[in-house]
């Protein structure tokens, strides 16, 4: 296991010193966090100014579950979300792997691409929204066990389409031929152990903690102090660190799947990746 978190963390690495060359790839997910703020305030207001928590109590109280019109409304605050999310992280996958073939893309490239792809990301869009509803439709009326089942149809369809968003920005096709794509890609170099993805997001989860850990320890000395702004930057300072943390982890994020696509179909993954560490992270099914 240690060699394995090892060898992420290695992989890590390779993608930071991408971005470490090209800083300008953290501007696609804050345009992505914003957007999505956008949208979820678009659906929340006029929900919240309409009685929506109201709604919500009494569903709850007679355990009667949503109707079809909140069901509709769900339905489209998922499209939406999911465009907005596939666009910008189809624009960094598409700066990446431009970065990756040597390149130096600018934020218009990016953008560009993904603009240039915004039929299939509405495509892939409403595929994954429609999945989504039918496995929290499925939620809403399973037992515990159900649930349990239904939440590992949701990690299978996470992993299937891990590679959707390369594959639509490297390739002009339709959603559905994405989808498939992925899967095979998937199931032909990597079989089903994640290790370096797995490994990427605990080396975060233990920086998040970290940070959150330090924050809590300095803020409690402020509390001590009795000082009111010092404990107002210091909440300040950890958020920042939280939403600049998550920035990167998106970034690299990003960085790593266009360098993962790049090694399934062609056995290189770019400047800064070996492909031999690629190898060790991704295990091929026998």
């Amino acid at each position: 296991m240690a060699g394995k978190f090892a060898t992420s963390w290695s992989l890590v690495k390779a993608s930071a010193a991408v971005l470490k060359s090209d800083r300008e790839l953290l501007v696609f997910p804050l345009l992505s966090g914003l957007a999505t703020l956008l949208v979820l305030a678009s659906f929340a207001l006029p929900f919240l100014a309409a009685g929506g928590m109201l709604h919500l109590r009494e569903v709850a109280g007679t355990h009667a579950g949503l109707a079809a019109g909140d069901y509709a409304m769900l339905f489209l605050f998922y499209l939406c979300q999911y465009t907005v999310i596939f666009f910008f992280n189809t624009a960094l996958v598409g700066a990446a792997m431009m970065r990756l073939d040597g390149d130096n893309p600018t934020l218009g490239d990016g953008l560009r691409l993904a603009w240039g792809r915004l039929p299939a990301i509405l495509g892939y869009a409403l595929i994954a929204a429609t999945v989504g509803m039918l496995l929290r439709a499925l939620e809403q009326r399973a037992g515990f066990i159900g649930r349990w089942i239904i939440g590992l149809l949701g990690v299978a369809w996470t992993v299937a389409t891990f590679l959707v968003v390369p594959v639509l920005a490297a390739t002009d096709v339709d959603p559905v031929t994405a989808v498939k794509e992925s899967a095979t890609l998937l199931r032909r170099t990597w079989g089903e152990n994640l290790i370096g993805n797995a490994g990427m997001g605990i080396a975060f989860g233990l920086l998040f903690m970290a940070l959150m850990l330090a924050g809590v320890g300095v803020l409690a000395l402020a509390v001590a102090a009795h000082s009111a702004l010092l404990m107002a930057l210091v909440a300040a300072a950890v958020v920042l660190a939280i939403v600049l943390l998550a920035l990167v982890q998106s970034a690299l994020q990003g960085i790593y799947a266009a360098a993962l696509y790049r090694y399934a179909t062609g056995g290189d993954a770019g400047t800064g990746f070996d492909p031999a560490l690629l190898g060790q992270a991704f295990r091929v099914k026998a």
